[in-house]
Formats: structure tokens, sequence, C-alpha cells
């Protein structure tokens, strides 16, 4: 009896470590590679890398000039040279005020009006999660490119516009489109706990509407807007597809020059790049986990009542519509491009997009992308994501909800894939494990089938974590006390009682990780290059700018897969950690 009792209270403990184990193989040990890659030339440790890359105006524009002149600073002011990294941080501040301005109006609308489809609308505000970058791109691409819509109605007009892609401001809106939305349901949430008495009490001492909103309300909603922001930043700056897609290398951030850098081999640049970027990317986390411990959401004691949204107009009517109106070029005319443009052509109607992905299948050359094959091999790594993530991210999430010495230590380390980027995971899993590790007198390999499995799985594990953890924790304590009065050990209660209880958000966490897989472009497209283990998104990116109309069909695939795993995530996430 004492035996078990030791093996249970131990059992937990064991369990994270085998599960961190794996992590290590598939995550930190990368990741280290990438790291020691940084600081080791010819087999030498050396900051040289670092230290060129920190001395190069390319990278660091003025402040790597006044490392040798500080009185450049004085000289060319204003005129300051942003260099790389500079310029990754100025798109990153652009577009995290496009999306903070877009998305604190609809935060209003979602908080404040009453209307059919809300509950849904402010559902899909949880898009970001699972939409994949490229798709947004290629929207953005059907929109406003060459061949786009916007583009292509305003020649019909008379207006001469060539392409708004290859610009800044469309890498900007591209981002908003992408982030507004995950700063419309932090504020919104945020917004629905303000007590409607502490407004009223301020009108009632003479404060005009407009005062009692600028001294009640936005006090209240900047620790929200503030995490939107924080995050949204993050978000822009570890930004890859978007602008690998939309800018190219003209308009080159961090995350795409390191892609750059290993299309030409060079590895030893890549890595210091990356590890510079992921200390960056690491630091800015922990500033927004410390930021978010601090905030301690509270529901108002009386909420505002809403605005039903049809009635007589008012100006706070003509505004929620007018919002409506550029929500709707903003969100829905990308994605209605994407759709419109992979079944038209110049003869109009045409299903010819289509057609092409099934017959290029069989008339593609071996160095060529096979649409079917694209299809086939993200659904496998998806079940593959799944086999991996599921299990590792119901085991963190049984080990998080338990009390034991390290905890918390564990849980920083099993978040800590949501502060790397994928294209840092790529590079350290094609160093570290396609490309071989020796040790013990044998050289460990994978295919890259492999590594894009465990990248996904990498992306996707945390996740499932942080859907099935709220929902254990949320278990009543009688119910367990009761079973284990009746002699259950703890595991049983577990796997009988605990685990069925939380199947719904188990499924919620499955859901979120197959979408994750079929999106995730970032480091896919480092470990399928070259190779025939391409995927859908990383078929679109080769796609566009030869033939749109075969990646909007491409596209349109993919969009129909996710949005099915989006059905599944806002049918049983509801309470969960991020659906509902």
């Amino acid at each position: 009896m004492r035996a078990s009792r030791v093996v249970e209270r131990l059992s937990a403990p064991a369990l994270a470590v085998a599960t961190l184990a794996v992590l290590g193989l598939m995550f930190f040990y990368p990741v280290g590679i990438v790291l020691v890659e940084a600081v080791r030339v010819d087999g030498v440790y050396t900051l040289a890398t670092a230290v060129e890359v920190l001395r190069d105006p390319f990278y660091f524009g003025v402040v790597a000039q006044a490392l040798d002149d500080p009185a450049v600073i004085v000289r060319s002011f204003p005129d300051y040279r942003l260099g790389l990294f500079g310029f990754t941080a100025y798109q990153a501040l652009l577009s995290t005020v496009a999306a903070v301005l877009l998305g604190i109006p609809g935060a209003y609308v979602l908080a404040r009006f009453e209307f059919p489809g809300r509950r849904t609308i402010r559902s899909l505000t949880a898009l970001p999660f699972v939409m994949p970058t490229i798709l947004v791109a290629i929207g953005f691409v059907a929109t406003f490119g060459a061949s786009g819509v916007v583009t292509g109605t305003l020649q019909a007009l008379g207006l001469q516009v060539s392409s708004f892609t290859g610009t800044l401001g469309i890498i900007v809106l591209a981002h908003a489109f992408y982030d507004a939305p995950l700063v419309a349901r932090i504020t919104a949430a945020s917004w629905e706990g303000i007590d409607a008495e502490m407004t009223e009490t301020a009108r009632s001492l003479g404060a005009s509407p407009l005062r009692a909103f600028r001294d009640v309300v936005i006090p209240q909603l900047l620790p929200a807007i503030l995490t939107g922001a924080l995050l949204t930043f993050i978000f822009s700056f570890m930004s890859f597809a978007v602008v690998l897609a939309l800018g190219g290398l003209s308009l080159a951030t961090v995350e795409v020059w390191v892609y750059h850098r290993i299309s030409q081999l060079d590895y030893g640049t890549a890595s210091t790049l990356a590890t510079m970027e992921m200390l960056f990317s690491l630091a800015l986390t922990y500033a927004y986990l410390r930021y978010e411990a601090r905030q301690r959401a509270t529901g108002a004691a009386r909420p505002p009542d809403r605005i039903d949204l049809f009635g007589p107009a008012t100006k706070r009517r003509l505004f929620a519509w007018g919002y409506a109106v550029v929500a709707v070029v903003v969100f829905v005319v990308p994605i209605v491009s994407l759709v419109y443009s992979s079944v038209t052509g110049p003869e109009g109607f045409t299903l010819r997009n289509y057609r092409f992905l099934v017959e290029r299948q069989t008339s593609a050359y071996a160095f060529q992308v096979k649409p079917l094959t694209a299809v086939t091999n993200s659904l496998v790594f998806g079940a593959g994501t799944l086999l991996l993530a599921v299990p590792m991210g119901v085991f963190l999430a049984v080990v998080s909800t338990r009390q034991f010495r390290g905890r918390k230590l564990i849980d920083t380390l099993s978040m800590a894939p949501f502060a790397v980027s994928g294209v840092v995971v790529g590079l350290g899993l094609l160093r570290g494990w396609v490309f071989g590790t020796e040790a013990f007198g044998y050289r460990f390999t994978a295919t890259g089938a492999v590594a894009i499995v465990a990248a996904h799985a990498v992306g996707a594990y945390p996740f499932v974590t942080r859907n099935v953890a709220p929902a254990l924790a949320g278990i009543d304590d009688s119910v367990v006390e009761s079973a284990r009065s009746l002699g259950a050990s703890r595991a049983r209660v577990m796997l009988d009682i605990e685990l069925p209880l939380v199947v719904p958000a188990i499924l919620a966490g499955t859901a979120f990780a197959f979408a994750i897989s079929i999106g995730e472009f970032d480091s896919t497209v480092i470990l399928a290059t070259g190779g025939s283990g391409y995927t859908m998104p990383v078929a679109i990116e080769r796609f566009i700018g030869r033939r749109l109309g075969p990646a909007t069909a491409m596209g349109v695939v993919l969009l129909v897969v996710t949005g099915v795993s989006f059905v599944i995530i806002d049918r049983l996430g509801e309470g969960s950690g991020f659906g509902g």
C-alpha cells in the first residue's frame, strides 16, 4: 500500500519528465543547435559573427554606425537608417497601431450592441489562432495584386493602378486583418466587465458622456488594449509568410532574411540572426506574461445593457454601421476575393484552376509541386501531429493542475514554443535531425517528413494544454474526493472520471492542433525545401507570382479544411481555454 502511494505521488513528476524529454528532442535540442551555431565557427566558440552582425548597418542601421561614430546620431537626424532589425520593429509598430485602431471599434460593437449573429462574430475573433498566415497573404494578393479584385475595380473606374503588393502599407493592412480580431476579442471581454454604475455615477456628478468615457471607461480598458497591442507587436515582429508573399526581399524582415540566408546555405548568419530575434521575442513574451499576470479580470456588478443595433438612427448606431462597412472591406473582401479569383479567368467563370490541381498531379516534373500530393501530405502530417500533440498537451494539462515542487518551471518550459518562431524551430530541426546528429558512435537522422510532424506538434500541443487545463481545473473537488474515499487511486480517478469530463475540451484542443498543422508554413517551408514533403501552404507560396489562379484554388481547399476545423472548435470549445 505504501509503495502504491509512492508510485502515485511520483507519477505526475515522472509523466512531466517523460513529456519534457520528448519535447527536448523535438524543440529544446533543435533550438539549442541554432543557439550554438550562432557562436561557433569552424568548431571554435566565438562571438565574431554576432559582433559582425551588430556592427553591420545593413542589420542595425544607425545603431551599428554609432558604434564606430556616435556623432552619426546627431548628423543624420531625423533621417535614420533603420537596418533590418529596425525595419522589422518599425513595420511591427505600424501593424500594431493599425490593429488597435481597427480592433477597438470592433470591441465596442461586440460589447455594447445586440444583433443577430453577435455570438458567431465574437467566436470568429478567435480566427487568428487557426487561420494560416499564407491564406491571409494569398487573400490579399487576390484582392490587391496586379490581377486583384480591388485593383481591377479601380482600373475599371479609370484610375491608373497596377498593384498594391510589394508595399509596406499592404503588409501593415494584412497584419491588421490577422491581429485586429485578437485585439477586439481581448478588449471586448474587458469592456463587458465594466460596471455600468460607475459610468452612471460619473454622469450624475456632471460629467459629459465623453468625459465619463475618458475618465471611467478608458482607464479600465487600457490593460486589455495594451495586452492586445503587445501580442500584436510580437506576432507582427515574427511575421513570415505575410511579408514573404506580399513584400519579398525588397521589404524583408528578420524572419524573411533568415529564410533567404538558409536558401543560400549561409547557416552561420541565419543562426546568428535567428538567435538575436529569438532573444528579443523571448524578452517581449516575458514582458507580456509578467504584465498579464498582474491583470485580474473581474465580473461587473451590473454590466451595461446592450443597444439594439436595429433602431432609430443615432450617433452610436451610425458609428456601428460605419464600422461594419470598414470591417467588410478589410475582413470579408480578401476571403471573398480568394474564392472569386479561384473560379474566374479572362473568359469569365471557370473551374480550370481546380482542374489544373488535378491534372498537374500527373503531368508535373519531379521538381514541380504536385497539388494532390500537397493535400495528402497536409492531411498525413496533420494526423501525425495529433498522435504527438494531443497526448503531450493532455499530459502537460494534467501536470499543470497538480501541486508539486517544480510545477511552475515545467509550465514555463512547456509554453516556450509560444515565444519561438517556426523559422527558428525549422532551422534547428534541419540542422539537428535532418542533417543528423552524432552520438554514441552513431549518426542519428530523421527524414524531412518526421521533422515536419515534430515541428507541427511543437506548435500545436500548447493549444491542447491551454484548452484542457482550465477544464480540468474547473472540475468540482468533491467529485474527486468522493471517488478517492471509495478507494480509487489518483490515476484511476483521472482515467475514469476527470478525463471523460473534459472530453469536449480535448476535442477542441484536437481541432486546434489539426488546424494549426494544416496551416503551418514557417517551419514547413524550410524542412520541405528540395524534397517532396511540401504541404498546401507551401504549394500556395510556390504558386504565388506564377499562377495566381491555382494558388487561389489551393487556398480555397486550405480554407475549407481550416473552416471545418474551426466549426469543430466553435462547437466544442465553449468554456475552454481558447474556444467559444
